[in-house]
């Protein structure tokens, strides 16, 4: 007699933290000149003429997933360049190890380089590079490896096009997707394995949208889904 196979059930993932974008009582800008950074009605806006990054304040630890939607808007409007969808993430500053935002950050780009994080800059200089990088804490050193110095039109940005971002900081295993496709999955030996997400960009104006922080399931190190 034939057993009968009976399908368990996987449990959800844990969602950490999530943000519906009532408010900006969550976020904390740091603006190289000022621009506008709203949060109403699930929509979180930052329309800038310079660079800015903007601060998720709880720390993250352990591994976690983060995801939100960004979209590059084109609609006349002055900062409307569609360039540099950038983010950290497990980012910690040596210059103020206890207190993240005692350190003095104009949002000058810069001003970031002494970070220890993980950093893609999506469409970066005016939509022409997507990169990579490790920061190790340097004043001038950002390291970045040829292979996460990609150049492709398909890893690039449209404009008005909801991107569905997922980071990935697993033990080892540090990915970076949009919409789908993993643009990158590195190993680090020596993993960053907490610290604070931000969101960056220059010069432009970008509509958030269903940020979530999950605590990803064990065995399953995947960003793409």
């Amino acid at each position: 007699m034939a057993s009968a196979f009976v399908a368990q059930a996987v449990p959800p993932e844990q969602i950490l933290f999530e943000d519906r974008f009532a408010s900006l009582d969550n976020w904390v800008p740091e603006l190289e000149k000022p621009g506008t950074v709203t949060a109403h009605n699930g929509v979180l806006t930052i329309d800038i003429p310079a660079g800015g990054t903007l601060w998720f304040k709880p720390e993250l630890s352990g591994s976690v997933r983060i995801e939100y939607t960004a979209t590059m808007i084109s609609a006349g409007g002055p900062n409307d360049r569609v360039s540099d969808l950038n983010c950290f993430w497990m980012a910690t500053d040596p210059r103020s190890p206890d207190d993240f935002f005692a350190a003095h950050r104009s949002g000058k780009f810069a001003d970031y380089n002494q970070l220890r994080a993980y950093y893609v800059g999506q469409g970066g200089n005016t939509n022409s590079t997507t990169r990579f990088r490790r920061y190790i804490g340097d004043p001038v050193l950002r390291p970045l490896l040829p292979q996460h110095d990609l150049k492709d039109p398909s890893v690039l940005l449209t404009p008005n096009v909801p991107y569905r971002i997922r980071l990935l900081a697993q033990g080892n295993t540090i990915r970076y997707s949009a919409n789908g496709r993993l643009i990158f999955d590195f190993h680090d030996p020596e993993p960053y394995t907490r610290g604070r997400f931000g969101f960056r960009t220059t010069f432009s104006h970008v509509e958030l949208r269903n940020f979530r922080v999950y605590r990803p399931r064990v065995g399953h190190a995947s960003a793409v889904k």
